[in-house]
C-alpha cells in the first residue's frame, strides 16, 4: 500500500526554512535565508495547484526552543552533521515520545515487583524505551519519505529533506533493534518471544496509516508492549493484572495520539493518511472524553486487582484533572491547543506512576 505513495519533490523557487515538529505557538517565524544549512532544508511548492493552495493557507507557527539537542546549529564537521542527521531521525531532540513509551512500563515494573523492581531490569527497560522508541521514528520517517515534504510539520525531517538515504535509515533501524535484541537477551524466554511480537508490531504500524481508520490503537499496542514484557521479566509470566494495565496504556495512546492527529488533520486529509481525528470527525473531543473515562475505569480496576490504596486514588482524582484540563486546551480544534493536549499527557503519566510509587513506599 504504501508503495502506492509517491510525490514528487519539488525543485525550484526556493522557500524559508520550514518549521521544525511540534508546533506550539502560532507567530511568524523569522525568514531563513536561501543559504541555510543542512539542519534547514529548501523544501518548494509542488506543482498540484490544490496542494499548493492548500499549503498557501496554512497559518505560519513558531515553536518553542529545544535547548537539549541543537537541531538548528550548524555542523562544522562533516561527521558531526551526520551524527546529527541521525540524531534527529530518530527524534532524540523530541524526547516526549521516550517518555511517553516509558511511563506505562514503569507502572508495570513497580506493580510487578510489589514497589522493589530490579536495578538491572530498570536499566534493561529504560534503555530498550529509548532504543525502540528510536527505531520506530526511524521506520515511520523510511515509509513516509515521500509524505513528509508536503506536510508543513515535517518538511524539515533528515528522510524528508534527503540529507539521509533510505539505506541508511534502514541500517540505522537494523542496527537500533540489533541493541534493543541484545538487551532482551539478558532476560527469560518470555520475554524474548514479547520482543518479536513487539519488533514486528513496531515495523508494520507505519503501514496501518495507509488504510487502517483509527492507527492510533494499533500505535497505542507498541507503546503498551512494554508492560506484558515488564511483567514477564519480574514474574516470568504475565498475570491478569498485567493485561489490565496494558488494555489502559493502549487506550491512553488512543487519547494523546489523536490530540496529535488533530494538529495534523488537514495535511492528512489532503494527502489520503488515516488517522483517528479524520474517522471521529466532529465528534473527535467526545470520543477522546470517553477514552479517557476508560482509561480511568481501567487504571481504577488496576487499583483493586492490587490492593492499592489513598495516595494511588488521589493519583488518579490528579489525572482525571489533567484529562479535563485537555479537553479545555484542545477546545478550539487548533493546532497549538492540541499539541497542549498531546504534551500534556506526560504529566498524567508521571502522575500514576507517582502514586503507585507512593503508595509501595506508604506500606514499607
Amino acid at each position: 500500500m504504501a508503495a502506492s505513495v509517491d510525490f514528487e519533490l519539488p525543485k525550484d523557487e526556493p522557500a524559508g526554512a520550514p518549521p521544525p515538529d511540534f508546533p506550539l505557538t502560532q507567530e511568524p517565524p523569522a525568514a531563513a535565508p536561501a543559504t541555510a544549512t543542512a539542519a534547514a532544508v529548501t523544501i518548494l511548492p509542488v506543482t498540484n495547484s490544490a496542494v499548493a493552495n492548500s499549503r498557501a493557507s496554512d497559518s505560519p507557527v513558531e515553536v518553542l526552543p529545544t535547548p537539549f539537542f541543537p537541531a538548528t546549529q550548524p555542523a562544522s564537521h562533516w561527521l558531526q552533521q551526520r551524527l546529527l542527521d541521525f540524531g534527529l531521525l530518530m527524534r532524540l531532540d523530541r524526547p516526549i515520545g521516550i517518555w511517553l513509551l516509558l511511563w506505562p512500563t514503569l507502572w508495570a515494573l513497580w506493580s510487578a515487583s510489589g514497589g522493589h523492581p530490579q536495578p538491572r531490569l530498570l536499566v534493561i527497560f529504560l534503555a530498550g524505551t529509548v532504543l525502540m522508541r528510536s527505531a520506530g521514528c526511524v521506520i515511520n520517517d523510511l515509509y513516509d519519505r515521500n509524505i513528509d515534504p508536503h506536510v508543513r510539520r515535517t518538511r524539515s525531517r533528515p528522510l524528508a529533506a534527503r540529507r539521509v538515504t533510505p539505506a541508511e535509515a534502514l541500517l540505522l533501524f537494523a542496527a537500533l533493534i540489533g541493541l534493543a535484541f541484545l538487551l532482551v537477551l539478558q532476560l527469560n524466554a518470555l520475554c524474548l518471544k514479547l520482543a518479536f511480537i513487539g519488533a514486528a508490531l513496531t515495523a508494520t504500524y507505519p503501514l496501518l496509516k495507509r488504510f487502517f481508520p483509527i492507527p492510533q490503537l494499533y500505535l497505542g499496542l507498541c507503546f503498551a508492549w512494554g508492560v506484558p514484557m515488564a511483567y514477564a521479566a519480574e514474574l516470568g509470566q504475565v498475570p491478569r493484572m498485567g493485561w489490565v494495565l496494558m488494555l489502559a496504556a493502549v487506550v491512553w495512546a488512543g487519547v494523546y495520539d489523536t490530540f496529535y492527529a488533530m494538529a495534523d488533520r488537514p495535511d492528512d486529509l489532503r494527502i489520503g493518511i488515516k488517522s483517528s481525528a479524520i474517522t471521529f470527525g466532529d465528534l473527535d473531543l467526545m470520543m477522546i472524553g470517553a477514552m479517557q473515562v476508560m482509561v480511568l475505569f481501567a487504571l481504577l480496576f488496576a487499583g483493586r486487582l492490587l490492593a492499592l490504596g489513598p495516595p494511588y486514588y488521589w493519583a488518579l482524582a490528579v489525572g482525571a484533572a489533567l484529562f479535563v484540563w485537555q479537553q479545555w486546551l484542545a477546545r478550539a480544534r487548533d493546532a497549538e491547543g492540541c499539541m497542549r493536549a498531546f504534551h500534556n499527557n506526560n504529566y498524567f503519566g508521571i502522575v500514576i506512576l507517582a502514586g503507585v510509587i507512593l503508595e509501595y513506599a506508604a506500606r514499607r
